[in-house]
């Protein structure tokens, strides 16, 4: 990595965290000056405007939030039990991640209307969320742990909406509880809804 490219990735580190809970319209050049120790020069040297430099903060914070979620679910060999691994990361793996909360919702309320570029990230983000959720569906239907009446990408869509709505409720209350009973009512449904029945012999 040359001098430069370090230098670049030194000020999406340390912009990333404004962004993500400040947002693009309140994330000032005088925060981000003070943030990465650098000038307007230096920190526009590498990027053409705060755009480009939001947009790759949110790749940065996004980026770190996935690999929280992630954790540890490759190991899990049943297909319901990896997307109950992905449920608890969700809920319990927020803290030491980029601060602000989850970089998804953060963005995509923000971005809705005025900022596309922000909200064409935050839509790359949800696709690939979706897409990661579908595909550990889709391989415990082949496994015959999953019930093959279960439509892989409508079950990523209900555990990513549920999530971030009790994290929504759970934030604007201060209270880990609706998160936290989110998860329980996701974990049943799962079990009773999701997973393949075993059928009797005979």
């Amino acid at each position: 990595m040359t001098k430069g490219e370090q230098t670049r990735r030194d000020i999406v580190e340390k912009a990333a965290p404004l962004f993500n809970q400040k947002g693009f319209e309140g994330t000032s050049l005088a925060d981000l000056m003070q943030a990465t120790g650098l000038q307007k020069g230096g920190i526009y040297r590498h990027f053409s405007g705060k755009r480009e430099l939001a947009a790759e903060a949110f790749d940065y914070a996004w980026e770190r939030a996935v690999r929280g979620r992630l954790d540890g679910v490759a190991d899990v060999p049943d297909g319901v039990d990896r997307l109950k691994k992905t449920i608890d990361n969700f809920v319990e793996r927020r803290a030491g991640l980029v601060p602000g909360g989850c970089p998804l919702m953060n963005t995509a309320v923000e971005a809705d209307d005025g900022n596309p570029v922000l909200r064409a990230r935050a839509r790359r983000a949800l696709q690939g969320w979706t897409e990661r959720l579908s595909r550990i569906t889709a391989e415990g239907i082949q496994k015959h742990q999953i019930d093959r009446s279960i439509a892989p990408r409508k079950l990523s869509q209900l555990i990513i909406s549920s999530l971030e709505g009790a994290l929504l409720i759970s934030r604007l209350q201060n209270d880990e509880e609706p998160l936290r009973a989110m998860r329980q009512h996701l974990d049943e449904y799962l079990e009773q809804s999701v997973r393949a029945k075993l059928h009797p012999a005979g």
